[in-house]
């Protein structure tokens, strides 16, 4: 069965933040439900469709940033009292629009996530969890990264209060009380979490996770050990996941997964026999996708799936059909609702131009006034700054809740721009001088009428740090600017994670001095991504990574006066000497800095090199190729005198190009790792190899792994 959705769109409120938008539960089978929907100016509205027009219930008066909006009530009966999270108080309010609930919580930061069962309120800041039963204090937990949502399983089904926290840096804390029961990895940094078809399944202890690189997976919390069912992977390598909802949008009597991604994507799976999830549906919006939920808003009888956008629109994506098919030969007849509502709509449009050309008049004429006063008009922008893991490589989103005009991006380190599929804007580059001024990179991207995201990729070198900046302009009068700032990290190319080989032969770097624990925890934080920034609880810490680009490994581990730093990657261990002891000597702090070097660990990451030098000088040759093999091909009229070998690089011609163009510069970075490990070896030992570096690139050029590694040896 294909799925059919029309787009409609309700109303627009303000920049809203994830899982702000819910439907009102129906008064019967299939009728049209209430929206409510929280945004960034404070305001909670409520509306319904009447006559294909959104009629307000009810609007609260502006104040604090909404950051989440649950339904709540007594349990077993409908879930149609309004809870939102402002700050760190929480309010309730009737269907109606009476506030019942003023709560104050204690937390000092404002609150992130919320989940409400019954009596029981389960919150989230940055770092703390909190736990109320009528609103009294039972249990509180500390966590070591980000929590960036919570759920609990439903009290009702299990026997147990088993509350959830997915925090940042890829694990998913199965809590009791205050104590962590035990910890599940998950393949990316968790973004939402959800009850497998709205109670959690058979078994009430099934839960939805996605995370911000895209993956979706479902996970059974048992009381003794987690049990993954199954895991989407990412493969069209869509955006991260920001909502999820389950509703039966197909119409079989099985509820199916709606997904909302922040590239704005909206994806519908159904389930097969073996109840593994299938995409049936998907559909493009503009903007990030921030709220998802079934139901039926527009007219009775027809089931939808309502969503809520970056900027503040709630859309429905509808099963009414939106004109009557007509045979042929025949006219096709808009009925009188339509007829009335299309000229409603140009009436509203004219009014609207003439205002805007009003306003435009007024304001050009206070302008040339001698007391012309301009206020520097405010908007907001949602910015993402992430390493994917699948090729190594920095992701910048910027969203803006009015069209983008340009964006110009200022780098005072090297990067390389790579293409972007879904990027339409035009990029141009200006020169830069990098010895004057510490500029590497300055590009501007013109974007199109009405963009209003643009998504950047960036390779870093490891080594070199500093910052990029990203000046973000829209279409508004007056011209105004915002900048961004995102710090490119020493190692930025490493990633967080749980688990590292520990038979890798390792170099070792080990530090004393009189130094704190929150000290030598900032230096991490300063050179490496996706380290949290309040030092972890305890008197010591070990945090492992892996080298996206390399699979090298690192292990650290650190306290009071102390910080030993472990590598299978000789240059890894070298960076971190020079930029640690940098950073000591501007706090005036004496270090003691020793080393063990590992000779087989040089081998051992040439080895680690290979597959990907290997495939990339390949790849470069046959690049080389292809254009005298055309000429050959248009001059002979055919490719039969060919070998096997030509004619399969002519065939797989516009393949080579799209994967060469997708790696810009990536056999220079790879020579410029093998020549660092070089330079790096020697350095260790006392021994400057720089007049040696020509000799080794003549190496490089006619590769062969075993003459490399003999070098190596020999030098």
């Amino acid at each position: 069965m294909d799925l059919v959705l029309n787009r409609a769109d309700y109303v627009q409120v303000g920049v809203t933040s994830q899982k702000t938008m819910k439907l009102l539960p129906a008064t019967r089978h299939r009728a049209t439900q209430k929206v409510v929907v929280g945004d960034h100016d404070g305001v909670v509205m409520c509306f319904g469709m009447k006559k294909g027009e959104a009629v307000a219930v009810f609007k609260t008066l502006p104040g604090l940033k909404i950051e989440r909006l649950e339904l709540g009530g007594v349990l077993n009966t409908p879930q149609e009292k309004i809870f939102v999270a402002a700050g760190s108080e929480i309010r309730g309010f009737t269907k109606r629009g009476k506030q019942f609930l003023s709560f104050e919580t204690n937390l000092t930061e404002s609150i992130k996530a919320m989940h409400i069962s019954g009596s029981d309120l389960f919150l989230s800041a940055s770092y703390i969890y909190n736990h109320y039963c009528d609103c009294k204090d039972q249990h509180y937990y500390l966590s070591g990264d980000k929590i960036n949502d919570v759920i609990c399983l439903p009290v009702d089904r299990v026997p147990r209060v088993t509350p959830v926290l997915a925090c940042q840096d890829r694990v998913l804390r199965v809590l009791q009380g205050s104590d962590v029961m035990y910890e599940i990895e998950i393949p990316g940094p968790p973004t939402v979490l959800e009850l497998y078809n709205g109670n959690g399944g058979n078994s009430g202890e099934d839960i939805l996770f996605g995370t911000s690189d895209g993956k979706l997976g479902l996970i059974q919390i048992t009381a003794s050990k987690p049990v993954h069912k199954w895991e989407i992977r990412n493969e069209k390598k869509r955006g991260g996941i920001l909502c999820i909802d389950s509703f039966d949008i197909l119409g079989d009597g099985v509820k199916d997964l709606l997904v909302g991604r922040d590239d704005g994507m909206v994806e519908v799976y159904s389930f097969d026999n073996a109840n593994e999830p299938i995409l049936r549906f998907d559909q493009m919006f503009s903007e990030s996708v921030t709220s998802i939920q079934g139901g039926c808003v527009g007219k009775d009888g027809y089931d939808e799936i309502v969503v809520s956008t970056y900027s503040g629109w709630v859309t429905g994506l509808t099963t009414e059909p939106i004109q009557k098919e007509s045979g042929p030969g025949e006219e096709v007849k808009i009925n009188q609702e339509m007829q009335n509502k299309i000229s409603s709509l140009r009436s509203e449009l004219e009014h609207l131009q003439c205002k805007v050309l009003q306003e435009r008049e007024n304001y050009q004429k206070s302008s040339q006034s001698s007391k012309a006063k301009s206020v520097v008009p405010s908007f907001s922008i949602n910015d993402k700054f992430t390493l994917n893991k699948d090729d190594a490589s920095y992701s910048l989103v910027l969203e803006v809740q009015t069209a983008i005009d340009n964006v110009l991006i200022q780098s005072d380190v090297p990067i390389d721009l790579l293409d972007v599929d879904k990027n339409s804007a035009v990029v141009s580059f200006s020169s830069c001088d990098s010895e004057s001024n510490d500029n590497f990179l300055l590009a501007t991207y013109r974007c199109q009428a009405n963009t209003t995201r643009l998504e950047l990729k960036i390779r870093s070198i490891e080594g070199q740090y500093g910052t990029l900046q990203a000046y973000v302009t829209p279409r508004i009068q007056p011209k105004t600017c915002q900048v961004r700032q995102y710090q490119i990290k020493p190692l930025s190319l490493h990633q967080r994670t749980h688990f590292i080989d520990h038979g890798r032969p390792m170099n070792t770097l080990t530090l004393t001095g009189q130094f704190s624990f929150a000290e030598v925890h900032s230096w991490v934080v300063f050179c490496l991504p996706e380290v949290p920034e309040k030092p972890p609880a305890g008197e010591c810490v070990t945090f492992y990574f892996q080298n996206t680009f390399l699979d090298t490994q690192l292990e650290s581990f650190y306290r009071k006066g102390e910080g030993v730093f472990k590598s299978d990657n000789i240059s890894t261990i070298s960076i971190l000497k020079d930029v640690l002891s940098k950073e000591a000597t501007k706090r005036k702090i004496n270090l003691n800095i020793s080393y063990e070097i590992n000779e087989v660990s040089v081998k051992h990451t040439l080895k680690l090199i290979h597959p990907k030098l290997e495939y990339q000088l390949l790849l470069a040759k046959k690049v080389q190729l292809i254009e005298a093999l055309k000429e050959l091909q248009v001059h002979e009229g055919n490719t039969n005198f060919l070998i096997p070998e030509y004619r399969s690089i002519l065939e797989e011609a516009d393949y080579l190009l799209e994967e060469y163009k997708k790696q810009p510069a990536h056999l220079e970075r790879l020579y410029g790792m093998i020549t660092d490990l070089f330079i790096d070896k020697f350095k260790f030992k006392g021994t400057n190899v720089k007049t040696k570096v020509p000799l080794l690139l003549e190496i490089l050029d006619s590769y062969d792994q075993n003459a490399l590694i003999a070098f190596f040896d020999a030098a």
